[in-house]
């Protein structure tokens, strides 16, 4: 990103401190991150809440493990957004704000999930702690309960912040031009995929190879090894072990069959838009399993191939010929099911819009883009879907940016959350100002050199 004003800048410093709650323990990094040991002491009290010099020091040291260089000033920011974080909680405890436990525990199971995912099994998760998982999870629920009600007093402030097209334009013209933020390329398009279907005498010859599976399991063979030699998921060098899974992770055929499982029972074929399995339950706590399995994908012959590619290019023909629009075709035709109702528009799940920058691309989809013009429908394209099945796709371009700086016709959705960013600044800005006021806070003496917490020291009037 260019250099660009701190009026610009607010999109991204009001995410630092808005979204904080938000992120925090969220990545392994964080997570998982071990700061140094130092004797605690009270770091500041607000309310009747109190800042420990432990907490400023290990959100500090989970930074600069994520890569930010060490600077003076950024202990000083740190303090800044966790005293606003006490100050919201203390208030959501005031209103009497609640989160119920069926919340804390999806919360927790979240984030120990994705722990568990990133570390590899919950047994290495338990040896890092040296604790276990129903420790963890007692370690971190009064965090997480501080967290929730923290957020939701947040969204209790900022809830009436809304911006109109005037708000927009007001904000994007205040931006002197040399500092405005430059945008990278991006593309949106549109996709219809149609999946070459599976013959009879396929479906028959990998249900008959998986019964063959479970009867060499039945017979004392090891599951974990017939997964490494046969299954095709990349799972296998793990002996098909997926590690634990909240209810709820996995496609709706597989977790139906794998949650009625008893330990060391292996299923009965299951099939799902991945392909065909066999499932061995490895161990169930709770609303959590963890399993290994076998994946098979059936093969496609010349026959099913080009009968696809025949059905693909007569629906090509018919949105060139204006007899059936892209969306109407995507809505008829197309298997894949995320953009099939979005008029087969895709979305980037980084970003939650349709904008993709060239490096989030799929390779095999951007290397047909690349060739294509804005409004340009590309003929059936020998791919592979989102499942890894066989199929072909039809790409629309629908728009292409060039590098380049903001531009409020361009990037006018952009613009617009970064005002909205701003109003919701302002409006916690403004509250913070309020409540302070009425609040007793007492910050360290450590910190009064901190020049941005001087907001904090100013004598109640």
């Amino acid at each position: 990103m260019m250099k660009h004003s701190k009026k610009m800048n607010l999109k991204f410093m009001i995410k630092y401190y808005l979204l904080a709650l938000c992120f925090l323990l969220s990545s392994t990094k964080m997570l998982l991150a071990q700061p140094e040991q130092i004797i605690d002491q009270v770091a500041a009290v607000i309310g009747g809440k109190t800042l420990l010099k432990s907490e400023v020091e290990s959100q500090y040291q989970q930074i600069i493990a994520q890569g930010t260089t060490a600077d003076p000033e950024l202990k000083c920011r740190i303090i800044d957004q966790l005293l606003i974080n006490k100050l919201l909680l203390n208030q959501a405890l005031l209103d009497s704000l609640e989160v119920t436990d069926s919340q804390v525990d999806n919360e927790l199971d979240r984030r120990i999930g994705y722990m568990v995912n990133q570390i590899g099994s919950e047994a290495r998760l338990e040896e890092y702690y040296e604790k276990s998982i129903p420790e963890i999870r007692d370690e971190f629920r009064p965090l997480i309960k501080d967290q929730l009600l923290s957020q939701q007093m947040q969204g209790k402030v900022t809830k009436n912040a809304s911006v109109s097209p005037a708000d927009v334009r007001a904000f994007f013209n205040s931006i002197p031009p040399d500092s405005l933020p430059f945008i990278n390329a991006e593309i949106e398009y549109a996709q219809i995929v149609i999946n070459v279907p599976v013959s009879n005498e396929e479906k028959i010859r990998i249900r008959e190879r998986l019964e063959g599976f479970r009867k060499r399991v039945a017979d004392g063979e090891d599951f974990a090894t017939l997964a490494i030699l046969y299954s095709i998921d990349g799972s296998s060098k793990n002996g098909g072990e997926l590690g634990f899974v909240n209810r709820g992770d996995l496609v709706p055929e597989f977790e139906a069959a794998a949650f009625k499982l008893r330990k060391g029972e292996v299923s009965e074929i299951v099939e799902s838009k991945f392909g065909y399995h066999i499932i061995q339950l490895i161990e169930r706590r709770g609303e959590q399993i963890n399993v290994r399995h076998i994946l098979l994908k059936p093969s496609f012959g010349p026959g099913e191939i080009n009968q696809t590619f025949t059905l693909a290019d007569s629906i090509y023909k018919a949105i060139k010929s204006d007899s059936l629009t892209f969306s109407e075709a995507a809505q008829r035709f197309s298997n894949d099911s995320e953009s099939r109702y979005n008029g087969g528009n895709v979305v980037n799940q980084k970003n939650g819009t349709t904008r993709f920058e060239t490096d989030e691309v799929d390779p095999t989809v951007f290397f047909q883009l690349e060739k294509m013009n804005v409004g340009d429908i590309s003929a059936p394209i020998q791919s592979l879907s989102a499942e890894g099945n066989t199929a072909f796709r039809i790409l629309y371009l629908r728009t292409r940016t060039q590098p380049h700086k903001a531009d409020l016709s361009t990037d006018y959705q952009r613009i617009q959350e970064a005002t909205l960013t701003e109003k919701e600044n302002k409006a916690l800005t403004d509250w913070v100002k309020k409540k302070k006021s009425t609040t007793f806070v007492q910050v360290a003496d450590d910190y009064k050199s901190c020049s941005n917490l001087g907001h904090w020291f100013e004598k109640l009037k």
